[in-house]
């Protein structure tokens, strides 16, 4: 009967499933997230261990509707990998890693391997990527492969009787086995008592303090009105989506000491190595105190420094004084007053348009510095 042929790299190795695996099946679909992300029953037995290594999988090979791998490191059980074939040269991948493996990049190895399999013995075309919406694990590892990252389709994908949104890539025979776009960095920066972070979703509870806030939703006229614990889930899975398309950075200012989140500073709309814009808000119980000051100006660094940007620019009404303050104060340049182009709480505003060059931010920096005591 047909089998998984053996595969390796030398450290990775995948083959057929045996009754033996079933330990190991088991062991991977107890973990909260194989249940949160895939179709595992639940709770899953070994008797369903055992019918998937010994029943479910060899059928796939028999009836050519899975060609599905284990994949073995160091002759342990780390997760099975598949490709289902659907015709026309096409397959869909399918992945599942045992806990012990996760973070060490043998699944990766076992997918590029895999996919190489597929393309070579099976003359695949394309191999489509389905995932839930919000699998940023998964997301990572298809962009990694060099997957085409194509939208979402909203209640797709079935588990457990719902319909859930899915995330869905492409790979194609002749495309490159690496990342088509950048996927950018969030990195802890800090100064001056304050701390540039990546969001965390307990910081949501924050969020809606400072977004429902009056004066915030005042002179932030898009934003949801009330300002809800969802909207600040949706603003968080928002913060993995722009690094992901490699479109912005955005940062949680957070007090050094509490670690709390205190606002928001974000490089947005980036053009890689030229320019970006700058966004932020304060939590109304640190405004006054020159907070946003100094979270701007560690973005800014991060900005003109790591991400190579020539030209950042900045926005605000021309009544939001306190707005305005903070973009002075970071040495931003006002080139200009747009009419009625800005949309504020209470319809349309003109707002004040500022710019800062990547020497001019470099030139302000030294002044600071040579104006500060030297202990």
């Amino acid at each position: 009967m047909p089998t998984a042929p053996i595969l390796t790299d030398g450290l990775v190795t995948l083959r057929a499933h045996r009754p033996d695996d079933a330990q190991g099946s088991w062991e991977q679909c107890q973990d909260p997230l194989s249940q949160q992300w895939t179709t595992v029953p639940v709770p899953y037995s070994m008797d369903d261990a055992h019918t998937f290594v010994g029943e479910i999988m060899p059928k796939g090979w028999t009836e050519d509707t899975e060609w599905g791998f284990v994949v073995e490191v160091e002759g342990r059980y780390a997760g099975t990998v598949s490709l289902r074939p659907e015709g026309d040269r096409r397959a869909e991948l399918a992945y599942g890693s045992h806990p012990w493996v996760r973070g060490t990049g043998h699944i990766e190895r076992a997918l590029r391997m895999l996919l190489e399999w597929g393309f070579a013995e099976q003359e695949l075309e394309t191999v489509i990527w389905w995932a839930n919406k919000g699998n940023w694990s998964s997301r990572k590892v298809a962009w990694r492969l060099g997957f085409t990252f194509e939208g979402t389709v909203r209640r797709w994908l079935p588990q457990r009787g719902e319909r859930r949104d899915a995330w869905v890539a492409t790979l194609l025979r002749d495309a490159p086995r690496e990342p088509g776009t950048p996927w950018l960095a969030c990195p802890v920066i800090e100064g001056d008592g304050i701390r540039l972070r990546p969001w965390r979703p307990e910081d949501a509870p924050r969020i809606v303090e400072a977004c429902d806030n009056e004066r915030t939703s005042y002179w932030l006229g898009k934003m949801p009105k009330p300002y809800t614990l969802s909207d600040a889930e949706a603003y968080l899975q928002d913060r993995i989506e722009v690094l992901a398309t490699g479109s912005a950075v955005g940062w949680a200012v957070a007090d050094a000491v509490t670690d709390d989140a205190i606002g928001s500073v974000a490089l947005f709309d980036l053009m890689a190595g030229r320019q970006a814009e700058l966004g932020y808000w304060t939590h109304p119980s640190v405004r006054g105190r020159g907070v946003m000051t100094g979270a701007v100006r560690l973005a800014l660094s991060h900005g003109f420094g790591a991400l190579g940007l020539r030209r950042v620019a900045v926005f605000a009404a021309i009544d939001n004084v306190a707005s305005r303050h903070v973009i002075e104060s970071c040495g931003f340049r006002l080139i200009g007053i747009e009419r009625q182009a800005v949309e504020i709480r209470t319809g349309l505003a003109d707002h004040a348009a500022y710019d800062l060059l990547a020497e001019e931010f470099a030139r302000r920096s030294q002044e600071l510095e040579d104006l500060t005591p030297r202990t």
